[in-house]
């Protein structure tokens, strides 16, 4: 019985520890270790096994998210974070009706371990004020002070006017036609004059160690990097990730790296490529 509870919960656990954590790694780890704790528990006496899953998953989350930001102190080059592949394939991993999107991610990593707990619980997964003090520990005031902050904080750093999926789909698949054909010409068409580019890769791989501002900057490290001879074998494919249009990188029939995009008015404003093999689990 109490193992069905936990199966039956597992996807909304894995759910609300990515979006807490940004890491498929560390998420599967924290629903690991909650499966061990609620084995220990006697499931009889706990009146509320959803909400008790949850709680802990929140707050092993929360002390993860603690001990990453310590290492992100020394990490090399941009941190972004894991992209989940959201195929058919994988959508029995995570409930993904609710997704939040890449963009979202990047978003909640510029809040605080508690205000992104408050955040998640309460606008992605509709715990009301006093519910989230229960599972986070704290007073329901604290709580809607938190909630306050956290929306603000989104709500002027999210993007203000996200493309339509249609829009999205064209864009991406634009930029494929360039990237591939090496068209120089077209891709500066595709890019935003501001354009943005980060790209992670932990040091373990070539990657511009700071982000990459405007077209013509963008384009000759896009094309630098894919004529160099350890490039050739090297493919993009289109794929959905994070619920969105975008790229996955192939090599040899092995993941690779991702992009993902943020498109406004139909021209790319951001490029975000994960290349640190470490981050790559939840594109397998």
């Amino acid at each position: 019985m109490s193992t069905d509870v936990f199966t039956d919960n597992r996807p909304l656990l894995f759910s609300v520890a990515y979006r807490l954590t940004g890491s498929v790694a560390d998420a599967e780890d924290v629903v690991q270790e909650a499966w061990l704790r609620w084995s220990r528990t006697d499931a009889e006496q706990v009146r509320a096994p959803k909400a008790y899953l949850v709680k802990t998953v929140t707050n092993l989350a929360l002390n993860e998210m603690q001990s990453a930001r310590a290492r992100r102190e020394t990490y090399v080059g941009p941190w972004l974070p894991e992209p989940l592949l959201t195929s058919p394939d994988a959508a029995e991993e995570v409930e993904m009706a609710d997704s939040v999107s890449y963009a979202m991610l990047v978003v909640l990593e510029t809040l605080s371990p508690l205000e992104r707990a408050v955040f998640v619980l309460g606008d992605v997964f509709g715990f009301g004020h006093t519910e989230i003090a229960e599972l986070i520990d704290r007073e329901p005031a604290a709580v809607r002070q938190l909630a306050h902050r956290a929306r603000e904080h989104v709500r002027a750093r999210r993007p203000r006017y996200p493309a339509d999926p249609a829009t999205q789909a064209d864009v991406v698949a634009r930029f494929l036609d360039a990237a591939t054909g090496g068209d120089m010409a077209a891709m500066m068409e595709i890019l935003a004059p501001d354009v943005t580019m980060w790209s992670d890769s932990g040091g373990q791989v070539t990657a511009a160690r700071r982000p990459v501002v405007g077209a013509d900057n963008v384009v000759r490290w896009l094309f630098g990097v894919l004529s160099k001879p350890q490039a050739q074998g090297f493919q993009l494919e289109i794929a959905t990730i994070n619920g969105e249009t975008a790229l996955l990188g192939m090599v040899d029939g092995e993941v690779a790296g991702s992009v993902q995009f943020e498109v406004d008015g139909g021209r790319v404003t951001g490029l975000r490529l994960v290349l640190n093999p470490d981050k790559l689990g939840g594109l397998r």
